[in-house]
């Protein structure tokens, strides 16, 4: 019997393009769910909350992006992509039903069953919250949500018009023993909900560290002064974990330009614990 010949790591998959939408007032957002060309691809493409994969544009290349959809939502992928550059331009411009190319799911994910009898706390801000999404639903879903004590959530934007997926976050106090708090940087006229930033916010809603873990994910300056507050609150740094998605390049370890110290974040990543980080940094 020969076997069978190893997959091309390099070669991306058709995925077509069933939908897309904007998702901030500012419209450099958008969302876009993707269905698999070839019934066998659906069937081998298997994911957990944190993973990322290279899509491609034909002519214009690809791009690394952190999977929006949870694993419990059915087959469909969902991306959320900033609009900062020629091929996420093109990706706005990409008309419902276009053919475009996906290699993943690549690098590890968070750790869910790490998690499983503890309390998450998930922390996001801005155009970060994309794997949270991810996470979150995973963790809400019938099959998983016993496994899994209270689940708080802070997301802050910097207006009421920049955070993503309103209506689905709009749903997801109705989840059990569920705790979400968004928050934005200064007032804004309509707006009744809390105002902060992220790091001040968390301090006051002080969700315990006694048998919990923490998520963080946002721009590297809200990452910088949440995590001196989560240490304050008593989670120890190896119950702390983020997502470096924005350091990767080729995906696959092969271009090296993604290293931290003597790992690389598109394979021994992009979820990493601030425990493991420290250690990377001091080797570097």
């Amino acid at each position: 019997m020969t076997d069978r010949p190893a997959e091309n790591p390099y070669k991306p998959i058709p995925v077509r393009l069933v939908k897309s939408w904007i998702e901030t007032d500012d419209k450099n957002i958008k969302s876009f769910l993707f269905e698999f060309v070839n019934p066998e691809d659906k069937e081998k493409f298997k994911y957990l909350p944190g993973q990322f994969c290279q899509i491609s544009v034909w002519g214009k290349g690809e791009a690394p992006f952190g999977i929006a959809s949870s694993p419990t939502e059915g087959d469909k992928l969902l991306f959320t992509v900033n609009k900062i550059g020629t091929l996420t331009n093109k990706m706005h411009a990409t008309p419902d039903g276009t053919i475009l190319g996906l290699r993943g799911p690549l690098g590890n994910w968070y750790p869910v069953n790490e998690f499983k009898g503890h309390d998450v706390v998930i922390v996001g801000g801005g155009y970060a919250f994309t794997t949270l999404r991810s996470l979150f639903l995973y963790l809400v879903h019938p099959d998983h949500r016993n496994d899994y004590g209270k689940i708080t959530v802070l997301y802050g934007a910097r207006t009421p018009g920049l955070f993503l997926y309103k209506e689905d976050i709009a749903k997801w106090s109705g989840y059990s023993n569920v705790e979400i708090v968004l928050t934005i940087d200064n007032p804004y006229d309509g707006w009744d909900g809390r105002v902060g930033l992220v790091p001040p916010v968390l301090k006051e809603m002080a969700p315990s560290s006694e048998n919990a873990y923490a998520v963080v994910c946002g721009p590297p300056i809200m990452i910088r002064f949440t995590l001196p507050v989560l240490a304050e609150l008593g989670f120890p740094k190896d119950r702390i974990y983020t997502s470096l998605e924005m350091r990767m390049k080729c995906g696959i370890g092969k271009c090296g330009r993604c290293n931290l110290g003597h790992k690389y974040i598109c394979v021994d990543g992009p979820v990493f614990s601030m425990a493991e980080l420290d250690g990377l940094v001091k080797d570097m």
